[in-house]
């Protein structure tokens, strides 16, 4: 095989393996920032932390009905927080707080206060019934997912499936499935 011959394989080996490369792991997202600022569902104190009630009496209910219908527990008024949590880095510094919400019309869903990680590609949210204290690579298995991680800042909010097993849910999970890697996990423990 002549020099010229192989210096021009050698050449395209070289093109192909660095577009698979940047195919695979998109390094510019380290640099990217995509930000979210949805409506919170449950408010947050001064300090920024989010307000969970400690005892079932604390958490806002409707007034009861004077009807006989009455010895029926009451219904909160608005979306409750179950629990919260910080978030703690795994493989990416990440700051912000998880919360389990439960909804008026009894659904639930998760809202991130105050996101701040880094872009990657193919991250998605997942509870977890692991908990937050685990080791990355416990976060892989046992869980539901919430769907693609709208952003990688800000405040974004995440319905829960109907089927999920939420006594089963300990921590909420930033996890980056290209890679089988945790970008930041949250506890989700009731008190």
């Amino acid at each position: 095989m002549s020099r010229r011959v192989l210096v021009g394989v050698v050449a395209v080996v070289l093109v192909v393996g660095i577009g698979v490369g940047l195919a695979l792991f998109q390094p510019w997202r380290l640099v990217t920032t995509r930000t979210a600022d949805e409506a919170l569902l449950v408010p947050t104190s001064s300090a920024g932390a989010v307000v969970v009630p400690t005892t079932p009496s604390a958490a806002p209910v409707a007034p009861a009905p004077s009807s006989a219908a009455s010895s029926v527990p009451a219904v909160p008024a608005g979306p409750v927080a179950l629990a919260s949590g910080p978030f703690r880095s795994l493989e990416h510094a990440t700051t912000g707080s998880a919360t389990l919400v439960r909804l008026a019309d009894g659904g639930h869903a998760v809202q991130f206060e105050g996101l701040d990680t880094s872009d990657g590609p193919d991250l998605y949210v997942y509870l977890s019934d692991k908990p937050s204290d685990s080791a990355e690579s416990a976060f892989g298995s046992g869980f539901t997912s919430l769907g693609e991680l709208k952003a990688n800042q800000g405040n974004q909010v995440y319905p829960v499936p109907a089927d999920a097993a939420l006594e089963d849910v300990r921590s909420v999970v930033i996890w980056c499935k290209r890679f089988s890697a945790g970008f930041a996990v949250a506890p989700l423990e009731r008190a």
